[in-house]
């Protein structure tokens, strides 16, 4: 019987520096990650994990 892996990316809360929204991303997301409310850039994609440039809060399991 095959083990069933775990995934390895995971969705995270992130909060806006510019106008404290807190949204939540997946964590390697393949597009920029925008505010919802403001428009400012919350992520760039790298290929793998995005680089995030808000606070991170919390990543859900």
């Amino acid at each position: 019987m095959d083990d069933v892996r775990e995934p390895t990316s995971k969705f995270i809360k992130v909060r806006c520096s510019k106008c404290k929204n807190e949204q939540t991303m997946f964590g390697k997301a393949s597009s920029k990650v925008i505010c919802l409310v403001c428009g400012k850039v919350l992520a760039d994609p790298t290929g793998g994990k995005s680089k995030v440039k808000a606070r991170i809060l919390e990543v859900l399991e």
